[in-house]
């Protein structure tokens, strides 16, 4: 419980870090720096026995994907409190992606869970002008998209070791990440962003490498591998709800009502989905629970 609540709270924080990152990096720059340094330990840790073509795949989904465009959404004004929520629609459409291609259906409980998020996000929707463009959000969603996208995949990869995947995938998003830098950062190239940038960034950029990737996501295919879903999955609501906490401490960020309650369904949404009944639902109606 301990280590999935902190890799929760690592991810939570991860939002703000990207926001410091993004004051000296483009987001393109800043996608490659995180994985130069989370790809490593690939000169000490074996490469998982799985085809080149999976860790390419993972690598450009799960990271370089979500990643990027992340990064391009915080720069196009999708705020990192809203960020850290509206991300967690990667969970159904990783549910939607699995019933498609894994035959994995998803069950009424799930479906009632997709119904609440998506009713949040369009009320968020609702609520763009002034610091939210509806470009930002519709890039967000995207790379919630690519995420999902990575966790069928890694799904399809079950019995890898998580942490020689995580190492070997970062491997992937730094040359498309520079190859974007290079056609759209005409002002300044990746080695002079590095020795311009502000503590505060590099900071950023070695938490994000270190601990937002490295630790946190070996950690949670950690407890994945080793304990039940069930047990595992309701621990990524402690996520969104310190990235708004977070952006409200250090940003000032205050959303207005509507948004809240967009930000409000999409959690309760996720805790229909996620949440075992049996451990909110008394004891007399659990065996009546779908």
């Amino acid at each position: 419980m301990a280590l999935a609540t902190l890799t929760s709270v690592i991810w939570g924080l991860g939002f703000a870090a990207g926001k410091f990152g993004l004051e000296s990096f483009s987001p393109a720059q800043l996608t490659a720096a995180r994985f130069l340094i989370a790809c490593l330990p690939v000169l000490v840790v074996p490469r998982p026995r799985i085809a080149w073509s999976s860790i390419v795949l993972i690598g450009a989904t799960l990271f370089t994907g979500q990643f990027l465009f992340m990064f391009f959404a915080f720069e196009h004004g999708l705020p990192p409190g809203l960020a850290s929520v509206t991300q967690q629609m990667q969970a159904f459409f990783t549910v939607l992606l699995a019933a498609a291609f894994l035959r994995d259906v998803p069950t009424r409980r799930q479906a009632a869970g997709m119904t609440l998020a998506f009713a949040g996000l369009a009320l968020i929707a609702s609520s763009a002008g002034g610091d939210l463009k509806l470009i930002g959000l519709g890039l967000g969603l995207i790379a919630a998209f690519s995420w999902a996208i990575g966790n069928v995949l890694v799904k399809r990869a079950a019995g890898t070791p998580m942490f020689p995947l995580v190492v070997w995938c970062s491997l992937v998003p730094p040359l498309p990440a520079w190859l974007i830098s290079a056609a759209l950062d005409t002002n300044a190239g990746f080695a002079r962003a590095v020795l311009d940038a502000s503590w505060r960034s590099l900071g950023a950029v070695v938490y994000l490498g270190v601990f937002a990737t490295i630790a946190a996501y070996a950690a949670w295919g950690y407890l994945l591998q080793r304990y039940s879903t069930g047990a595992v999955a309701p621990f990524a609501l402690v996520s969104p709800c310190v990235g708004v906490a977070s952006a409200a401490l250090i940003f000032g960020e205050i959303p207005g009502p509507l948004r809240y309650a967009g930000m409000a369904l999409i959690l309760a949404g996720l805790a229909v989905a996620v949440v075992p009944m049996g451990d909110i639902l008394p004891a007399s109606t659990r065996r009546n629970a779908p």
